[in-house]
């Protein structure tokens, strides 16, 4: 079967839905994928005590739930009492360490039940990671409501986040210089650049800023190269949702509601004026549900996409909650053909335990935007990452073993039950939803929980960091032939109203730049 692309008057929303319908319509559904097998859970872990990632009805009577479940993790330090999307870490130039996490997962409405801080992106000071320090919260536009974009770049000390909601807000875009001190970034812009937004993401050289609005529509690219005054550089129809920009900034891996989406970005890296942005290609698989981000990583140095889906979906409108995407590893040796290999995956996400599950008050029925799902995965590093870590909302935070793209394994888990979300909910839940920061040298992870704050867990008994990241040679598999053939496009040019607010902020650039420091 081949899917043909619309051009690019057609708009990308109508060619992405022309892509969800030849994917189901007249098609077998394929088998589930099952779940990832476990390692062994070593001494001072507290197991779960039946399906991997189900927290059981009996054990939140028993009071067994209200311990947590660990597997070769313990926590070591916690800061805050919500907990939002994003958890990002920086040491700064003069070696002092810190945190960066949202605190406003629904904006506004957890800011109306009292928790004793303000909304905004807190900053810890993460020198005794035992004892995370609130140095400052951030309350300008973006950082009050960030929702899936607080960003920084490694390379040059930058913080940002686009004003986003569930669906989409202005994209009023925040810009903070964090390479001085750590503990006290100096707001550089707040300008309303970003269009529409919801998530975004720095490439990695730090020059660029991609805002997109998922519902809103738009996918922008925004210079950031002076950043006292961003200027947006492009702008187009997509619906998506997360994305990741290549090293060289070259491609951009889109999450969209029809799959993977790789765009060649070499014109906005170059900073062709009114650039054209191709599409290389389009990945779907089955089970799907809300792509969110997908991530390029080479392991054995090919390269792959690690991508997870958030949350499930009611596949055949009988009321239960049956698919649940979870996430998965994506060959993209052949770029114009990529193709999953393999899937990281829990017991309770499997079709065939749904409806054993449903009553569990854990259960996405109960919960709504929780439930037994996935929402974030991240890497410790692009080039042989070794681990991915996820969290699955209901299920916490998972570790896995990625040396073998083919043969992932679950090597950890963190999961902590702890508060309620709502004034009315009946038991204690977890709400792990953000990114993970990682501390390979001293085997730290950091999330952020939305019902309990941020979270540093230290991984325990030797299972992680390996001795060496290099992979295992993967097993003979079989195609999974689950995959919609690449299709090609070129997205239409710039909106008028980008150009528009581009030619305003030109017009101030050259007098900001008398002001630029050097970055």
């Amino acid at each position: 079967m081949s899917v043909t692309a619309a051009g690019p008057a057609s708009g990308h929303d109508e060619d992405e839905s022309v892509v969800i319908r030849a994917a189901t319509a007249g098609q077998a559904a394929p088998g589930d994928p099952g779940p990832t097998p476990t390692g062994p859970c070593g001494p001072g872990s507290k197991p779960e005590t039946g399906l991997q990632g189900r927290v059981p009805p009996e054990d939140h009577a028993s009071g067994r739930a209200a311990q947590g479940y660990t597997c070769n993790t313990e926590t070591i330090g916690r800061a805050g009492v919500k907990g939002g999307f994003r958890v990002e870490r920086y040491v700064d130039e003069s070696g002092r360490e810190c945190a960066y996490y949202d605190t406003t997962i629904l904006f506004p409405t957890n800011a109306l039940f009292p928790s004793g801080t303000p909304t905004g992106t807190d900053v810890l000071d993460m020198t005794d990671p035992t004892k995370p320090a609130l140095t400052a919260t951030l309350l300008t536009p973006a950082m009050q409501s960030p929702h899936e974009s607080v960003s920084i770049n490694q390379k040059r000390g930058l913080l940002a986040a686009v004003l986003g909601t569930v669906a989409s807000a202005p994209g009023m875009l925040d810009i903070y210089d964090v390479s001085q001190d750590c503990r006290n970034p100096t707001l550089l812009s707040s300008l309303p650049v970003g269009i529409l937004g919801h998530e975004g993401n720095f490439a990695p050289d730090g020059l660029t800023y991609y805002a997109s609005a998922l519902d809103g529509g738009e996918l922008t690219a925004i210079d950031v190269s002076n950043p006292l005054a961003p200027v947006p550089l492009w702008t187009e129809r997509y619906v998506a949702h997360g994305m990741s920009i290549s090293d060289d900034g070259t491609r951009a891996y889109l999450a969209t509601r029809s799959g993977l989406v790789i765009l060649d970005t070499t014109q906005i890296q170059e900073r062709v004026v009114n650039p054209t942005v191709p599409v290389v290609s389009r990945l779907d698989w089955y089970p799907m549900t809300t792509p969110q981000v997908g991530i390029p990583v080479t392991i054995g140095g090919k390269p792959y996409v690690v991508e997870v889906d958030e949350f499930g979906k009611d596949s055949d409108d009988d009321g239960l909650e049956d698919l649940v995407g979870a996430a998965r590893i994506i060959d993209i040796g052949d770029e114009a053909k990529p193709r999953v290999i393999s899937d990281l995956r829990l017991d309770v996400h499997t079709r065939a335990n749904r409806a054993a599950i449903s009553g569990d008050e854990n259960f996405a029925d109960y919960r709504g935007f929780q439930g037994y799902a996935g929402h974030y995965c991240s890497v410790p590093q692009r080039k042989e990452p070794g681990v991915v870590a996820c969290t699955f909302i209901e299920s916490g935070l998972r570790l896995f073993d990625i040396r073998d793209p083919y043969n992932p394994k679950e090597i950890a888990y963190h999961n902590e039950p702890r508060e309620t979300t709502y004034p009315n909910d009946d038991v204690p839940t977890t709400y792990a939803m953000s990114t993970i920061a990682f501390v390979p040298e001293r085997s730290e992870l950091w999330y952020a929980d939305g019902n309990s704050g941020f979270i540093a867990v230290r991984v325990t008994n030797g299972v992680w960091p390996f001795a060496s990241s290099a992979p295992t040679p993967p097993a003979a598999v079989a195609p999974r032939g689950d995959e919609l053939p690449p299709t090609g496009g070129s997205p239409a040019a710039m909106a008028g109203a980008a150009l528009l607010v581009a030619a305003v902020l030109y017009r101030r650039t050259t007098a900001a730049r008398t002001v630029q420091r050097v970055f």
